[in-house]
């Protein structure tokens, strides 16, 4: 069965400020989700949920660097971890229940790189945004140390597959994936190569969709936020831009096609 991100999750350490750095520049709804013992912000638009925040220490955590991490869709939570080890995976964080919502666990791909993995309760699932509307995740974007074979290893457990390739020259190529149902998209490249920060770990990025990255990059400035790669056109149409919210956490924007 076919399977793609299905919910983002922002940790950060001050919950005040990351409310309002991305209410002000994706233009999300944010309200407190009333789990018991700790605080768990949703976030979307119009009634629709697209993930949640919640800081370290309420994730009973020490205090460090704040991330955005996504959670993959399993049916079947306990075999696919035991597949994931099968193929060099990790187990970072065993299975753990959500009362009322479903079950979690996070784990490491075999290059290390950190995602989440969920199986939803049997119990009433809320309605959730468009694929391709504003305020949801619009391109899902891998950095890796060998993009090909971590393909491999996503199109195995997840079904996902190839779409379009793009030369990226002495880069290498930047492969593009994609799942019919529900609609969903991103690409994988090496991490390391001409132009890439030589520093750069590897990881899942994830890029909110808004009406205009230009417009977006001026209240990212205004919310204290940083630009680290202007907005650019990229092939297919889309033009996209990244940055650093005002608690140093690396976040994306994309804009769609135009029609």
């Amino acid at each position: 069965m076919a399977d793609g991100f299905i919910w983002y999750e922002l940790v950060t350490n001050d919950m005040d400020k990351a409310v309002n750095f991305y209410k002000k520049v994706v233009g999300w709804d944010v309200k407190d989700s009333g789990m018991p013992g700790m605080t768990y912000m949703l976030f979307g638009k119009d009634g629709k949920d697209v993930g949640g925040m919640m800081t370290w220490a309420g994730a009973g955590a020490p205090e460090m660097p704040p991330e955005w991490m996504g959670h993959i869709h399993t049916a079947k939570l306990d075999e696919e971890l035991k597949a994931v080890t099968d193929d060099g995976g990790m187990v970072v964080k065993p299975a753990q229940d959500i009362p009322g919502v479903g079950r979690f666990a996070v784990v490491m791909d075999p290059q290390k790189v950190k995602y989440l993995l969920f199986e939803p309760g049997k119990g009433y699932v809320p309605p959730r945004l468009e694929a391709r509307a504003a305020g949801n995740v619009g391109w899902h974007e891998l950095l890796t140390d060998n993009a090909a074979t971590a393909f491999d290893y996503y199109a195995k457990h997840y079904g996902w597959q190839k779409d379009y390739a793009h030369d990226m020259g002495p880069m290498g190529v930047y492969q593009t994936f994609r799942m019919d149902q529900p609609f969903f998209q991103g690409g994988m490249m090496n991490r390391k190569g001409p132009g890439m920060p030589a520093d750069i770990p590897a990881h899942w990025q994830f890029y909110f969709s808004v009406d205009s990255v230009d417009d977006a990059q001026q209240r990212v400035l205004d919310a204290g936020g940083t630009i680290t790669m202007p907005p650019m056109d990229v092939p297919g149409g889309s033009r996209i831009m990244q940055g650093i919210d005002d608690q140093g956490c690396h976040f994306a924007l994309t804009q769609g096609p135009k029609s």
